[in-house]
Parts: structure tokens; sequence; C-alpha cells
């Protein structure tokens, strides 16, 4: 018998979609329940707030890396 996975659309641009399916790569494909296009992801309903909390600190993580090379 199928079975349905409840998901949530997130619409981006594409910067993001890929630090998202990186984020999902590493995870085992824990969060991404399909990849429509370049700026729509399906993300599993369950998943939605933790992916959100990954996706801050990556963006931290780059803009502060950034920063510092602007430095220099």
């Amino acid at each position: 018998m199928p079975r349905a996975i409840r998901g949530v659309l997130v619409q981006c641009d594409a910067s993001i979609k890929s630090i998202i399916v990186s984020i999902d790569n590493e995870r085992n494909n824990e969060y991404v329940i399909e990849v429509l296009d370049d700026q729509n992801i399906v993300v599993k309903e369950t998943m939605v707030q933790q992916l959100k909390e990954l996706l801050e600190d990556r963006l931290k993580n780059t803009t502060q890396r950034e920063d510092v090379d602007d430095s220099d």
C-alpha cells in the first residue's frame, strides 16, 4: 500500500536551494522530499524548523567568513 509523506513547499532563490540540498545530502536525505526546480523544493513537514535552524547557522558561518576575508 502506498504511503504519503506530508511536505511543505519551500520557495527560495537558487543559492539558498543549493545550501538546503547540501545540508540534506550531508544528513542522508532527511529533509528534502523532492527538488522541483531552481526555486522550489518540497521539504518534510516535520523537519522544517530543524532545517531553518541549520540554514541560519550555515548562513551565519558563510557571512562571517566573508567579513573576515574582506578585512585583509
